[in-house]
């Protein structure tokens, strides 16, 4: 399946920066915060449809967050903590290539930019250059030739506590009528809440993906609201059988 072509207007132009820090933080940050609202919503009102007891439909609620978030805060865990070590074998690889074959290494990242247009003689004098500093060649051929920036890398510890966060702040949404409310008000409150806060997110995804944040406010609301009427309705359908 196609996606949507992408407006040229909205690329940024040569001269701007592709992917600023702020969208770097930013991106977990919302996502984190989409995966709770979603999945939790769709929780929520699967056991509203297969029981409407607000006892249950909060204890089912506080589960689905608090293991979603751990899962969430663990896997980034994970995640960022394997690119770490990764990239510190790395390091300690290359440093013992430049040590042990330095003209290997020499003619592999020349290879790399004459294969980019530089020609013989620019390519030469442009690893001399990084070869003055065996740490920038490090980093460099890093990068080159497995793809790791070590700027890329944040802290695993900060990562998984902006996970948890984030999908803890998402999760919370559709249960927070459940804790002030109680019956059609509590699940109507609980439904418009988490479509509010699924426009603003989806048009959040949108400005990161660059792309009008109607065109994101409105999938993202499509999306989860399919998402939440299939649940309460195989809640519904299994709550009746059940009584």
């Amino acid at each position: 399946m196609r996606s949507a072509a992408v407006d040229e207007r909205s690329l940024p132009a040569a001269s701007e920066p592709h992917e600023t820090r702020a969208n770097t933080v930013l991106r977990p940050i919302v996502f984190g915060a989409n995966d709770g609202l979603v999945s939790n919503l769709a929780l929520v009102m699967g056991v509203a449809g297969a029981n409407p007891e607000p006892g249950i439909i909060v204890l089912a609620g506080v589960a689905g967050l608090i293991a979603g978030a751990f899962s969430m805060g663990v896997g980034e865990y994970i995640s960022v903590q394997s690119q770490r070590e990764l990239l510190d074998y790395q390091v300690a690889f290359q440093r013992k290539q430049l040590r042990d074959a330095p003209e290997q290494e020499r003619r592999i990242l020349a290879r790399i930019y004459r294969e980019r247009g530089f020609s013989d003689e620019e390519a030469a004098r442009f690893v001399d250059a990084v070869f003055d500093e065996p740490d920038h060649a490090v980093r460099l051929l890093i990068f080159e030739e497995v793809g790791l920036d070590e700027r890329s890398i944040g802290s695993p510890l900060i990562a998984a506590a902006g996970s948890f966060a984030a999908f803890t702040a998402g999760a919370f949404i559709p249960l927070l009528p459940y804790l002030l409310a109680s019956g059609p008000a509590a699940f109507a409150g609980s439904l418009a809440a988490s479509l509010t806060a699924l426009a603003l997110l989806g048009a959040g995804i949108a400005s990161l993906t660059r792309r009008p944040a109607l065109f994101g406010a409105v999938r993202q609301v499509l999306l989860g609201g399919i998402a939440a009427a299939f649940t309460y309705a195989v809640g519904l359908a299994i709550g009746v059988g059940v009584r």
